[in-house]
Formats: structure tokens, sequence, C-alpha cells
């Protein structure tokens, strides 16, 4: 599960940044890395990276909802198509001037619309789903095999996800020549911007379902179960992880994702910084005073340890190795025992009597 990188993070803003300070912000990168510019390998990942950020964090409602909610709430709501349609018009703006328009700046990464051709913005895109789970602290020592039955939209098996009943085919749109999408090309003194839009016909299809599947009434899918199985890899922490492609899915376009929300338990004995892990381990003053050996518990068993003679409350042991794993690092963190030295409340009159021997004598 790869886990998406906060929004503000990649723009390199505050949560606080104005619309003008965002916008300001992508048009610097987006020069930056855009692969007409930029040869570089990572440069197309990168650009499209900071565009979803963009597009995101510039509609009111969208930014509303990841601020709230994260990518869960995003990506739950809307579809790759829906993030990126409100901010079309920025999208001009910033690069519109000098020729292209968006659809011509973007094709060349995202591809060309139309036909089910591509992967673009005229494309649409499987919804992602959410999934909600618990793991315990162990598990995020050991990491997790998890096997769900998840509900999702599921190519019809029928049509095999053509939508058409079975013996037909589909028909080319006769409105946009079966291209998908309608484009025009409007001349502003020496410049030239090419516009596309989906086709209204075939709702950016380039193809019209003449008899539709009895199953499916021309969908192409319908709801059903599917077993998906991940591993929750150790050192995970609380979040929002991301199984790519087990989403719901659509004909002939991409799966959206399965977003798999982890929420790790408090554990009874443990508290948890990171990779280290945190106990206390109450003992009396007098076995603070003399020393002792004591037996504390860690994720796989018990340990026994020693506390030296003379030591003083909150004094912290270090059981070297004994926590858990970050993910994506190697190897483990650290468990810090502290001790808690208890004061008795009340002494009988022997006790008192002890005691005051012994201040005489250390006195």
């Amino acid at each position: 599960m790869v886990a998406k990188r906060d929004y503000y993070e990649v723009l390199g803003v505050s949560e606080s940044a104005s619309a003008d300070e965002i916008k300001k912000q992508y048009r610097k990168l987006a020069l930056k890395f855009h692969p007409d510019r930029n040869n570089s390998s990572e440069a197309a990942e990168h650009f499209k990276e900071i565009s979803e950020a963009y597009a995101v964090l510039s509609d009111t409602e969208k930014r509303q909802i990841y601020d709230q909610h994260g990518h869960a709430g995003v990506d739950g709501k809307y579809s790759s198509e829906d993030i990126f349609q409100g901010a079309r018009g920025d999208f001009n703006d910033i690069f519109g001037r000098g020729g292209g328009g968006f659809e011509s700046i973007f094709e060349s990464i995202f591809g060309r619309g139309g036909g089910g051709g591509g992967f673009g913005f005229n494309q649409q895109r499987g919804s992602d789903i959410l999934y909600e789970t618990t793991v315990s602290l162990e598990d995020v020592l050991h990491g997790k095999q998890m096997e769900i039955d998840l509900q999702k939209q599921m190519e019809c098996d029928n049509c095999h996800g053509s939508g058409c009943k079975p013996g037909t085919n589909k028909k080319a749109c006769g409105a946009c020549n079966g291209q998908g999408q309608i484009r025009q090309t409007r001349s502003v003194g020496f410049a030239s911007f090419v516009t596309a839009a989906p086709c209204s016909s075939c709702r950016g299809q380039g193809s019209i379902i003449a008899t539709p599947c009895d199953d499916c009434k021309g969908q192409g899918k319908k709801k059903g179960f599917k077993k998906i199985t991940f591993e929750i890899p150790s050192g995970i922490d609380s979040g929002d992880y991301t199984v790519s492609n087990e989403g719901n899915e659509i004909p002939n376009g991409p799966s959206g994702d399965l977003l798999v929300r982890v929420r790790v338990q408090p554990h009874s004995q443990f508290k948890r910084d990171g990779k280290d892990i945190f106990y206390d381990h109450d003992i009396s003053m007098v076995d603070a005073a003399l020393g002792c050996d004591i037996v504390v518990p860690t994720l796989e068993g018990s340990e026994k340890i020693k506390v030296d003679s003379g030591s003083q409350p909150n004094t912290i042991i270090k059981l070297k190795g004994k926590g858990v794993p970050h993910i994506n690092s190697r190897g483990r963190g650290d468990q810090y025992v502290r001790i808690v030295v208890n004061i008795p409340k009340k002494l009988n009159k022997h006790q008192k009597n002890l005691l005051d021997e012994f201040q005489k004598s250390a006195g």
C-alpha cells in the first residue's frame, strides 16, 4: 500500500495559504516539472502529483473536505474526472497564453481523451472505496495479512463489460465521428487556442450502445463481491493507505482504488511514540533503595531486568530493539521502562520506628 503525500506538502505551502499563494506556487512547480521543460524520468509523475494537489486545493469545497477528512474524504466523494473538472478554467488561465490551452498542455502527459483510449481527464475512472479496519500493536510489530469480501462495482459477466447484448456491438457515434470529444479552435490575435469537450451524445465514449445487455442495462458493470487480499505492513501507523486498482470497476477505463483507513488500537500496557514503546513498572521504595530484579512484559513475551540500588523515581531503563519497526525502514525501536516508586500513604508503628532509626543513622 502506498500512502498519498499531503497536498500541502506536495505544493510546498502552508495549510493557511491563500488561493493566490497556492496558484502562484503551482505555476512555479508546473513549469519546473512540465515534461516539455524537464527531461527527468520522474518529471511526468511529479507533474501529475502537483496538478492533482492544485485541483483539490484551488477548489473551496474540495479543499474544505480535504482539510476535514484528508485523502479519503476527497477520493471517496470525487472521481478523477470530478477532481479536475472544476479546475479546468484555472489550468487554462495558467497555461493557455501562448497557445495550446488546457487540453493541449496536458494531453501529452495524461493521454488524449475520447473513444475510451488513453488515461486523460476526459476518460472516466472507477470511484474509490473506503474500508476501515483496526489493528493491534502486535500487528504493528509483525504485520498482518488481510482478506476481505468487498462489495464493489464489477464488470458484467454477461456482456464482459461491453454493455451490449451478447451478439450485438456498439455503433460509432455520429456526432463526434467516434472521437468521443468535440474539439474547437479559436484564434485571438496571433495565438490559437484549442479546446476540447466530451461529446454530449455519447458522453465521451465515441460509441453508442444500440441494444443494451439485459443483465446490466447497458452499464457494463454490476454490483458483486470480490475477495481482496492485501498486506498491512509492519510499522504501520494510523492513517489512510491505498491498495491500487481494487476500487469500483468501469468498462474501458481504470479501476478506482481501495482506500484502507487503519486505526492502531491503544494498548492496555504500552504507549507508542513512533517506533519506540513505553511501559511503567511499580516497585516499592525499599526495592528502589536496595535494588531488585523485575520481570516486565514486552510485545514478544517478558524480559528480566535489574533495578540498581538507589534508583530514583522515574528512572528509565532501555530495552534495546524491543520496540516496533518504522514503516519503510530497517530495524526496530526500543522499549523504555519507567520505574515508578510507590511511597506508602500509611505506616504502622513498627514501620515508622524503623524509618526513624534509618533517618537518625543516615543523619
